[in-house]
């Protein structure tokens, strides 16, 4: 879920299936693994790498400190993750990506960096949350630039909608956020929509929000936004 490469090859949908009655969050995509990648998974993987259990994670003991956590998904190559970890030391980060290059290239980030504040998951979101994060646990939920699936015929692929939404409910506590941002306006639409829907949550906007500034600008997204393209971020707080 990333503005840095459109994805490319075959694609497998994974979202939501009203006949399985289960949410899917990605796409399965072949990608290249680099040398420093492959050597980060290797050397940083066994500190930082968090492996999916179907157990309630303690997040005390995962980052060896009691401090808000905060997850975002799809993270893409890292790059914006890295920043914001870097950006609030006192808050934790969970990342949690699919795809392993994207893995790979955010533990080389926290090794050059010195980020001590984040761990990754490599696994589908949906049972991440299912399986690891207890209720309440979580202060805020990043969700930038998810797989717009801009085809009419597709929208029902999109990350956010009704049930999903209600997922990510339960596992903020009383207060906290879900930061959305799309490229895509229809995309925006829908999430104002399905967002201001949820009963749980509450806009802190009239409509969008300004970007936060925690939020970096991409290349790509900078790119974008000089050749008149918009990009629209949605934050919403729980009741």
């Amino acid at each position: 879920m990333s503005l840095e490469q459109p994805p490319t090859g075959p694609a497998r949908p994974m979202l939501y299936d009203p006949t399985e009655h289960r949410i899917r969050s990605f796409v399965t995509r072949a990608g290249r693994l680099s040398t420093a990648q492959a050597r980060a998974l290797e050397e940083l993987g066994p500190k930082y790498l968090i492996e999916h259990k179907r157990e309630a994670l303690d997040l005390e003991q995962a980052f060896g400190r009691k401090a808000p956590v905060v997850l975002e998904i799809g993270f893409g190559m890292g790059d914006t993750t890295a920043h914001i970890a870097r950006l609030m030391p006192e808050k934790d980060f969970i990342g949690v990506e699919v795809h392993t290059p994207g893995v790979g290239s955010l533990l080389k980030q926290i090794g050059e960096q010195g980020i001590e504040n984040l761990r990754l998951i490599q696994h589908d979101v949906v049972e991440v949350l299912n399986h690891m994060i207890p209720d309440g646990a979580l202060a805020g939920v990043h969700v930038f630039f998810p797989d717009p699936w801009h085809k009419a015929r597709h929208n029902k692929r999109r990350l956010i909608q009704p049930p999903f939404v209600k997922v990510l409910c339960d596992k903020l506590a009383t207060g906290g956020y879900l930061h959305c941002a799309t490229d895509w306006e229809d995309y925006a639409v829908q999430m104002l929509e399905v967002l201001g829907a949820e009963p749980a949550l509450q806009n802190t906007a009239e409509g969008y929000a300004p970007q936060p500034a925690y939020r970096p600008l991409t290349k790509f997204e900078n790119r974008g936004l000089k050749l008149g393209h918009g990009v629209w971020d949605l934050v919403f707080t729980k009741r």
